[in-house]
C-alpha cells in the first residue's frame, strides 16, 4: 500500500487519505470555531462582539460630550443595523460552509463512481489503521464496497472526517448570532439607564467574561485562561481608546 498511483497525484494512499482529512477539517470548520455547533458558537461570539463594540461607541461619544439621550439613541440606532448585519453575516458564513460541505460530497461520489479500485485501496488503507487484518479486512471492505450509499458515508466519515449529522443549517447559525446580539445589546442598555458612569463597563466585562465561561465549558478549555485572555483583550482596547479620546477630542 506503499506503492504511488497517478490517480492519487503520485503520492501513497496514506499520504492521500492524509491530505483528504485535510480537506474534511476544512470543510468542517464552524464559522466561528470547529469544536461547537453553529448557533451556540455564532451566538457567544455575535455576544461578545456587541458588547465591546457598544462599549467602544461609547466611548467614544461620552467623548464628544454628547447627552445621555444622544448616547442613548445613538446606541439604540448602531445595535439595529448591527444586528441586520450580524445576522446576515452569520446566514451567509453557514451557507458557504455547506456549499463546502456539498463540493467534497459530489466529489466523493465521482470518485466512487469512476475510480472503484482506488476508493478500495483508500478504504483498506483506512481499516488497517483500525487494526483489521487478513480476512476479516477482506470481508469488512467488500461488505463496504457493495453498497454504495453505505461506501460514500464510510468514506466521508473515515477518509474526510466529516459527521454528516452536526451540521446545522445557516437559519439557526444567523438566529444564534441574532439572539447574541438582542441579548447582549439589552444588557448594555440596562445598565446605561444606571446613574454610574462604569455601569456601562462592568456590564460588558461581565457579558465578555460569561461567553468566555460558556465556550471554554463548551471546548473543554481552560476557563481562567480564556478569561483572563479576552477580558484583558478588551481591557486594552477600550483603555487605548478612552486615552486617545481624552488627549484629542
Amino acid at each position: 500500500m506503499s506503492s504511488t498511483n497517478p490517480h492519487f497525484e503520485n503520492k501513497t494512499v496514506y499520504e492521500h487519505v492524509k491530505e483528504a482529512r485535510n480537506k474534511g477539517l476544512y470543510a468542517s470548520m464552524e464559522t466561528h470555531g470547529v469544536e461547537m455547533p453553529g448557533r451556540y458558537a455564532a451566538g457567544l461570539d455575535s455576544a461578545k462582539d456587541t458588547a465591546i463594540t457598544l462599549q467602544l461607541l461609547f466611548v467614544v461619544m461620552s467623548a464628544l460630550s454628547l447627552s445621555l439621550g444622544q448616547i442613548f439613541l445613538g446606541t439604540f440606532l448602531f445595535s439595529i443595523g448591527w444586528l441586520i448585519w450580524k445576522t446576515g453575516r452569520s446566514a451567509l458564513l453557514g451557507w458557504s460552509r455547506l456549499e463546502r460541505l456539498h463540493r467534497l460530497i459530489e466529489e466523493e461520489r465521482w470518485e466512487i463512481e469512476h475510480h472503484r479500485a482506488q476508493e478500495r485501496e483508500e478504504l483498506t488503507v483506512l481499516y488497517q489503521m483500525k487494526g483489521f487484518k487478513g480476512k476479516l479486512l477482506e470481508e469488512v471492505i467488500d461488505v463496504l464496497m457493495a453498497d454504495d450509499n453505505r461506501l460514500l458515508q464510510v468514506m466521508l466519515e473515515e477518509e474526510l472526517g466529516l459527521q454528516l449529522e452536526v451540521y446545522e443549517h445557516p437559519l439557526k447559525q444567523s438566529l444564534g448570532a441574532a439572539i447574541g446580539v438582542l441579548v447582549s445589546s439589552g444588557i448594555f442598555f440596562l445598565a446605561l439607564c444606571i446613574p454610574v458612569f462604569y455601569a456601562t463597563y462592568l456590564a460588558s466585562f461581565i457579558i465578555i467574561a460569561s461567553c468566555c465561561y460558556f465556550e471554554a465549558k463548551k471546548q473543554k478549555n481552560e476557563v481562567p485562561s480564556a478569561i483572563i485572555w479576552t477580558i484583558a483583550i478588551s481591557a486594552l482596547a477600550l483603555s487605548i481608546a478612552y486615552l486617545i479620546s481624552k488627549v484629542h477630542l
